[in-house]
């Protein structure tokens, strides 16, 4: 048997199938196994996990649609089943998956915009369930179309070596950071697209929480995010006016989980360093404003959720439309409204457990 796991989306989307993707393993030990990524952190999990025999990379959102055609063609008729991970409602995700050609062409059926998006070019699904959370819905589209059922769901997957950890030691040693010392970790960036972007905290909040942990807990706080926040990295390290809050650069995302799990405490956004934390076992508070928390909830570790559950959350759902806000008063009150005292409570009880 041939399975290919096409995960496209999003690097917190292909960490959110690594259940899944064990599940399918310990199934079919013999089968070959491969996936289709496009975004390096991806393929760093992937290849880290040793479920799969191959992990391709191609760069579709950068490269030219003609050599990204051919990469696809290449694959076709390799492969018996494909897989396109949850959530990836897109009819580019879709059409790849069909041109692949593989006889099951599996993925989630969804609620809204399935047929616009080319979801009848699958040839296996499972319903979309609002109510379930990202990694409960691949493993329940990976028991129907390959017939088990799963004795309990495993954790997130993303194993770290000895030099990952070797980097991590000597960024803390660098900043005198002990081994006693109250570390929070920090990540105040999401995706950008599909105007993604407005749902961030806002950086000055963050700042005056870093500085909050700094001057009543005597906290090492860490700010961490990709080389494309930079900036929002050094707003917040600015704004908190304090040599306890720290930024992070690291050569990966290997190196970049094995600082964080040095971490007391993760605040973050939706975002998939949310979901690393998950996979390191941190204590998560999650800021969630207009998505449902069901679906993405730090998975398998203790966490929060810090939100304002307003009458109209949650407005962002899985299907190509931009996020947009329909309030008539403030616009994305649920982010813009969520104040620093109240990330603080939930996080000083989190803390506290």
């Amino acid at each position: 048997m041939r399975i290919l796991v096409i995960a496209l989306s999003g690097i917190g989307d292909a960490l959110l199938f690594t259940p899944a993707a064990l599940l399918l393993r310990k199934k079919f030990p013999e089968a070959v196994i491969d996936a289709l990524v496009m975004f390096k952190g991806a393929q760093q999990i992937y290849e880290r996990t040793g479920i799969f025999d191959n992990v391709i990379y191609h760069d579709f959102l950068n490269r030219p649609k003609l050599e990204s055609l051919k990469v696809v063609l290449l694959l076709r008729g390799k492969y018996d089943s494909s897989i396109n991970i949850y959530p990836s409602n897109r009819k580019e995700y879709n059409l790849i998956q069909y041109l692949i050609g593989s006889k099951t062409r599996a993925a989630i059926r969804y609620l809204r915009r399935d047929t616009s998006e080319l979801g009848f070019l699958n040839s296996a699904s499972i319903i979309e369930n609002d109510s379930l959370h990202c990694v409960e819905e691949n493993v329940a589209l990976c028991e129907k179309v390959f017939g088990f059922k799963a004795e309990e769901i495993p954790n997130l997957q993303f194993p770290l070596t000895e030099e990952d950890f070797q980097f991590a030691d000597r960024f803390l040693i660098s900043n005198e950071i002990g081994n006693n010392d109250l570390v929070v970790g920090f990540h105040a960036g999401t995706a950008t697209f599909k105007n993604q972007i407005k749902r961030r905290w806002e950086p000055e909040k963050f700042a005056a929480l870093g500085k909050r942990f700094s001057s009543e807990n005597g906290a090492n706080v860490l700010v961490f995010g990709g080389p494309d926040e930079a900036e929002l990295k050094r707003e917040i390290i600015t704004r908190a006016e304090s040599q306890n809050v720290i930024g992070v650069d690291t050569p990966g995302l290997p190196e970049t989980a094995a600082v964080m799990k040095r971490c007391d405490l993760f605040v973050t956004n939706d975002s998939s360093l949310m979901h690393i934390a998950s996979a390191m076992k941190r204590k998560v508070v999650a800021i969630i404003g207009p998505t449902n928390t069901n679906y993405i909830h730090p998975w398998h570790t203790e966490y929060e959720i810090a939100s304002l559950h307003l009458e109209c959350s949650p407005c962002f759902v899985y299907s190509p439309r931009p996020l947009m806000c329909f309030r008539d008063d403030v616009k994305f009150k649920c982010i813009k409204e969520l104040d620093v005292d109240k990330v603080y409570e939930k996080a000083i009880s989190l803390l506290l457990r």
